[in-house]
């Protein structure tokens, strides 16, 4: 199933383990925060991008169903 993408910069600190694990989704802007690059996931990248969602330690990151 496909899915988006929710961030919330309120909470983002800038750890950037969401970059490590899809550089491709994510990126850190000029503040500090995370940056997404793509917010609709596919299903063959979801796995993927909900790990690197879940490796936020302060839980900034979600992927919803679209």
């Amino acid at each position: 199933m496909d899915g988006v993408i929710k961030a919330n910069h309120a909470v983002c600190q800038g750890y950037a383990n969401c970059v490590v694990a899809a550089e491709d989704y994510f990126d850190i802007d000029d503040r500090g925060l995370v940056l997404v690059r793509k917010t609709e996931v596919p299903s063959a990248d979801r796995t993927r991008v909900e790990e690197a969602a879940r490796s936020c330690p302060v839980v900034a990151l979600e992927v919803l169903d679209e």
